[in-house]
């Protein structure tokens, strides 16, 4: 009969723990509301993108003087929003009532896709964070493409922050991930800090974390900036190869993501968002949510043949840079049919003629005229300007 005691104390301490436990879950759904999980997903809708939200003079700085923004965080319309997405609505803590947008892209050559960017989210991002770095994530010099290119985007310098990057001394790490980790979080932490007056960010400000070919949808950005939504939220993206005419086969793609501002020190650092890292899995579970088809992701979508085998040549698998793959015929050959190049059986396309589900700047006379190889992949060239 001894024997059992210590069982019975184990037994009772662990249902003392569990008690505790739910006690302690009861007190932080109190003191914060409720998010969905992880693995729920709900979809930015046709309802969404055809909303008639009340107006806010976004591309203008003199609308944080205007009261329009405590009317629209107060409109019925804004509360509808959110609602559907299992949101409430954003209570901003400036003065001016307006909740900031930065978006934080991180982007070296790929001067199509930020222009394409650009002209599809100005009017509903304050401040595009825009982080350069002198070297490749392989360490090897590269040119400043952008910063010498930086007058194609003279009709966005108002709302442009532009930044190279900066390297501690004797920064030299074996990883290439160590070098993307730096640059992504540059643009928070060798950016934000310095910004001043109004650009300067106040606690809830949104924070969009992404590569230059990861488009946000309008409506999305809308969503982010009327919405209380977690703080690691994903933005699940449509996932096209080689160009709007090839959509890949399966679940999206789970990029870019979003979090907001709570000062230098409790932000959540772009890597960790991005990766999934920083706090416990459980405070990460606790404070994620997917959004469904909030934007655009076009992965190995080039102009040039040259761009695409100098991506081929980065991959840090050396078989996929392999002679029999960067042949130029080859590389044609399978981006004109919506094939893998690399033949892997689990990477499939679906092709979609006509596609109307783009950037909005791609369906425009100039926007097919100067970026048609984004549409169609079809003819000898492949949409290629240097093939054959």
């Amino acid at each position: 009969m001894t024997a059992s005691r210590p069982l019975l104390g184990i037994a009772a301490l662990a249902a003392l723990a569990t008690l505790a436990a739910l006690a302690g879950i009861a007190l932080l759904t109190l003191t914060h509301p409720p998010f969905r999980s992880a693995a729920a997903t709900h979809r930015i809708s046709d309802t969404d993108l055809s909303l008639h939200l009340p107006a806010l003079d976004f591309p203008s700085s003199a609308a944080s003087l205007s009261p329009a923004h405590h009317e629209y965080y107060a409109s019925a319309a804004a509360a509808d929003f959110c609602a559907a997405h299992g949101y409430h609505v954003f209570a901003p803590r400036a003065a001016s009532g307006e909740r900031k947008v930065y978006d934080l892209v991180m982007a070296n050559s790929e001067l199509d896709f930020l222009e394409i960017r650009l002209s599809t989210m100005y009017d509903y991002v304050d401040y595009f964070v825009v982080v350069e770095s002198p070297r490749t994530f392989q360490g090897t010099a590269r040119p400043l493409t952008i910063r010498n290119n930086w007058d194609r985007f003279a009709r966005y310098h108002d709302k442009m922050v532009y930044h190279l990057l900066e390297f501690t001394p004797g920064f030299a790490p074996p990883l290439t991930w160590d070098y993307e980790n730096l640059q992504r979080d540059a643009t928070f932490e060798q950016v934000l800090p310095r910004l001043e007056g109004r650009a300067a960010p106040v606690d809830g400000d949104v924070l969009l974390v992404a590569d230059v070919d990861e488009i946000p949808r309008p409506a999305t950005l809308l969503l982010l900036r009327t919405c209380a939504f977690p703080r690691r939220l994903t933005l699940a993206s449509r996932f096209y190869y080689y160009s709007f005419q090839f959509l890949h086969v399966g679940a999206e793609w789970p990029h870019p993501q979003a979090t907001f501002y709570e000062g230098v020190d409790d932000t959540v650092r772009p890597s960790e968002l991005r990766g999934g890292g920083g706090g416990s899995a459980w405070q990460r579970a606790r404070g994620a949510d997917t959004l469904g088809n909030a934007g655009w992701h076009c992965s190995s979508c080039f102009e040039t043949m040259a761009q695409f085998r100098n991506k081929m040549a980065s991959f840090s698998h050396l078989w996929m840079n392999e002679e029999r793959y960067r042949d130029r015929d080859h590389i044609a050959a399978a981006v004109r049919a919506g094939r893998d190049v690399w033949g892997r059986s689990e990477e499939l396309f679906r092709r979609v003629e006509g596609n109307v589900d783009v950037p909005p700047v791609l369906l425009g006379g100039e926007g097919r005229r100067r970026f048609g190889y984004m549409l169609s992949r079809d003819g000898e060239s492949a949409g290629f300007t240097d093939y054959p």
